[in-house]
Order: C-alpha cells, then sequence, then structure tokens
C-alpha cells in the first residue's frame, strides 16, 4: 500500500508481523533496552525495514539511531521516515539529492479517544471534520487529520531543526483526491504541506513529500 503513495525515487519496506527472536541491530541496543517486549519487536522490526528500504536505494545497512527529537538519523545523504501501529511497520528513504524531506505515518482506521482530539486540532480542524463527518461518514476523518500531521512533523522537522506543535499546523483534506495540505500557522520556510492519503486493509496511511 505505502508505494502507492510513494513515488519514484522513493524505496520503502513494509512488515506485517514481527519475528519474536530477531536480534537487536549492531549500535541500536540504547533503542530497546528499557522497552516492554512488544514495543521492542515494533522497533526492531521498523529498523529492520529501514535497513531494506536503504539496500533498495543502494546504501549499506547501518545502525538507525535516535536525534533530539526521537527523530530517526539517517546516513549522510538519506532523507528517510519510520512508521509503525499495531500489524503494520514500515520506512521510506530517498536521497537528498531528489527530495528535501520526507514523512510518512500508519495508524488503525478507528476514531481518536475523545481526550485527543482536542490537543491535536485548531478551531479550523474540527469545522473541517465536521463537515466530512457529514459528507464521508465512513471515514475516521479524526485518526487520518492526525496521522496527516504526524507525517507533516516528520517531513519538518529534518528540514527546519525546529519543533512543529499540532496545533501550529491546520488541515484541508480532499476526501476524493486523497490528498491534504498542512497549513503552517508559525513563521518559517515551509508555508505549505501537501501530502497523500490511503484507506485500506483496516489501516490509514499517510505521506508527504518536500
Amino acid at each position: 500500500m505505502l508505494d502507492q503513495l510513494l513515488p519514484h525515487p522513493v524505496y520503502s519496506a513494509v512488515a506485517y508481523t514481527d519475528d519474536p527472536d530477531e536480534a537487536c541491530y549492531p549500535g541500536e541496543e540504547s533503542l530497546v533496552a528499557s522497552t516492554a517486549p512488544g514495543r521492542r519487536r515494533e522497533i526492531l522490526t521498523a529498523r529492520r525495514c529501514a535497513r531494506e528500504a536503504l539496500l533498495a536505494l543502494g546504501h549499506a545497512p547501518v545502525a538507525i539511531l535516535r536525534g533530539p527529537r526521537r527523530e530517526p538519523v539517517w546516513p549522510a545523504g538519506v532523507a528517510g521516515s519510520i512508521t509503525h501501529c499495531a500489524g503494520y511497520r514500515a520506512a521510506a528513504v530517498a536521497r537528498t539529492s531528489d527530495i528535501a524531506g520526507l514523512g510518512i505515518d500508519a495508524e488503525p482506521h478507528a476514531p481518536l479517544p475523545p481526550r485527543v482530539l482536542g490537543t491535536v486540532t485548531t478551531p479550523a480542524d474540527r469545522d473541517l471534520l465536521a463537515r466530512l463527518a457529514v459528507s464521508h461518514p465512513e471515514v475516521c476523518w479524526d485518526r487520518l487529520l492526525f496521522s496527516a500531521k504526524e507525517s507533516i512533523y516528520k517531513a519538518w522537522f529534518p528540514v527546519t531543526g525546529r519543533w512543529l506543535g499540532f496545533e501550529d499546523a491546520s488541515l484541508d483534506i480532499d476526501p476524493d483526491a486523497g490528498t491534504f495540505t498542512g497549513h503552517i500557522l508559525i513563521d518559517g520556510p515551509l508555508r505549505e504541506m501537501p501530502g497523500h492519503f490511503l484507506i485500506d486493509q483496516g489501516l490509514i496511511l499517510t505521506a508527504v513529500l518536500l
């Protein structure tokens, strides 16, 4: 599914299950040193996907560590993104000579917990969600909006080096085209960030390419 959202020259790898006996890749021990077993397997599988995507890009496998905002640290000349949720792990990479940045996110196609909605939406977002709930009630638009903002942040931070809160972007969503646009509400080099979404197999996938 992910490759439907990511055109060449982006390379991706996906896994739907974990190997319970998978060993930690050398250098990544600190990522899982104090994590619960289920979370450990998610991280190991997602990092393995990252190395598979790097290999497809023509890059030797390396440890994928975390930066100051818990973002993946990619080899020089590589832009990438990692995501994992229940039953799905994925990574995507490209050369920075081809794209400036990218972000991907996967979420279960289910409503957000009510207490979360107010913390991740602007008033304009809530108006949008109300309209979409009427026109396309079969979609969990609140969760899709959350996922889109996750993808926007993952693409934003490596390019700008700046934090972007959920309240710092509002969205427009085209339900028929499968696209969205993030309107950045703080000063910075990026004012609008377009993306695509897909809903299939009980999952919401979103992707942003810069």
